[in-house]
């Protein structure tokens, strides 16, 4: 097992999972999402960027394997990203250690580092909440509550809290604040976009970027993001290891070649005495070549 314990985090790897806990003082989208267990057929590479400090570890993720990655859409900042962490200047041979073993594991298993068509990580626990600027955001899974505040638009405040099921959401959205640009949250509705800009829109939170506070709005987003029609569906879809689709790959052999076929036993045996197949790997694959003969 590979380990790395900072002020910033903690990350653990035990060769099928990489751990990540938070720090006490990390930013607060990452305290918010909390502990992550990252599968290694979810993660594209692993690299240590070395300063005069220190360091970064950084994990990077196959694209389209994390809901929170997929709202951000490359615009969290380093310290919220939950797949970096700060090394000091005494752990860099630590940190150096912990990405040769993720190297050689993703190696071993051959993990392709191309995009996946569903999420691999299960995003923000629910119900979750987050926000700042004008008003807050919650999602229990089934329905969205903006909630203003004293410094929300007459427009907004006058109907009271917004509420609406997921059915109602045809897309949702996130930009941070940037520079003197304000950003926002916004949720657009099934009867098409709205207009209004995000200060006006009862389907928006304005965010001002006047604290790191306001970036957990992208936990929201995340959990909407990944309920969304057909992104549920591809969440559930179940899909083998890289390790077991490599094996049982050629059950793509013809029928009728046995000789084939015994030798993809042969590779099969080999593969579960040298751990790279689990116990179940090895009997899933091994039945499927079976049922070819």
């Amino acid at each position: 097992m590979a380990e790395i314990i900072q002020r910033d985090g903690t990350w653990t790897f035990d060769g099928d999972t990489v751990r990540i806990v938070p720090g006490g003082k990390a930013h607060p989208v990452r305290q918010e999402l909390g502990e992550i267990a990252v599968p290694l057929e979810a993660v594209a590479g692993v690299s240590f960027e070395p300063d005069r400090k220190g360091g970064r570890l950084r994990l990077r993720l196959r694209g389209g394997a994390c809901p929170v990655l997929r709202a951000a859409d490359g615009r969290l900042k380093d310290g919220a990203d939950p797949y970096a962490l700060t090394v000091e200047k005494d752990r860099t041979g630590v940190a150096e250690y912990f990405v040769d073993e993720v190297r050689n594991a993703l190696l071993i298993e051959q993990v392709p580092d191309t995009p996946v068509d569903r999420f691999l990580l299960p995003g923000p626990t629910l119900p979750v909440s987050g926000g700042g600027g004008d008003g807050t955001a919650s999602f229990d899974g089934e329905s969205v509550r903006l909630t203003w505040n004293w410094k929300a638009e007459e427009s907004k405040t006058a109907g009271g809290a917004s509420t609406f099921p997921l059915s109602r959401i045809a897309a949702v959205r996130w930009l941070p604040s940037i520079g003197l640009e304000n950003g926002y949250l916004r949720f657009e509705p099934v009867e098409g976009p709205v207009s209004a800009p995000p200060k006006y829109d009862t389907y928006a939170l304005d965010l001002w970027g006047m604290s790191k506070k306001e970036h957990t709005a992208v936990l929201v987003a995340a959990a909407v993001l990944m309920r969304l029609p057909g992104a549920r569906a591809a969440l559930d879809a179940p899909q083998a290891s890289p390790a077991l689709t490599k094996a049982a790959g050629p059950a793509a052999a013809p029928a009728g070649d046995h000789d084939a076929l015994l030798r993809r036993l042969r590779e099969l045996g080999e593969l579960h005495q040298a751990g790279v197949l689990t116990d179940e790997e090895f009997s899933t694959a091994k039945q499927a070549v079976l049922r070819s003969m």
